[in-house]
């Protein structure tokens, strides 16, 4: 099963929580045991896994990549976005999560951030659903 979701950016850069988007296709599937495949199919965005709970520990994670990765006009690529695409092979396309008793295999703070790198856009995000019987 596959599915498409919308994530709209309304910051250049953000980190979008959508774990409840995700979780919401598994039951809404009545997915009982499986996994779910995450795809960012775009090259200034990515997927990640990080602590839902605090609001701040996402700004400081986008804080501290822009501190490491400015956006900057020395870099050679000519449409000046150079730190996302950087960003977002840090933080990378893919991710993996478990599915147990029709919910998401997540860590007591973890939650599944799709990470944008060059908005505000309208951006997609795969979600592959393998059940297991």
């Amino acid at each position: 099963m596959l599915f498409k979701i919308s994530v709209k950016s309304t910051k250049r850069t953000q980190m979008i929580d959508i774990t409840e988007e995700i979780q919401q296709i598994v039951c809404d599937r009545e997915i009982v045991t499986g996994q779910t495949i995450l795809f960012v199919p775009h090259t200034t965005a990515a997927v990640t896994i990080n602590e839902g709970a605090d609001p701040d520990v996402q700004t400081d994670i986008l804080s501290t990549v822009s501190d490491l990765i400015p956006q900057s006009n020395t870099h050679r690529h000519a449409e000046g976005n150079s730190d996302a695409h950087i960003k977002s092979s840090l933080f990378g396309a893919s991710e993996t999560v478990f599915i147990e008793e029709g919910r998401l295999v997540l860590g007591t703070w973890q939650h599944i951030f799709f990470f944008e790198g060059d908005g505000p856009r309208q951006r997609s995000l795969y979600v592959k659903i393998i059940r297991e019987q």
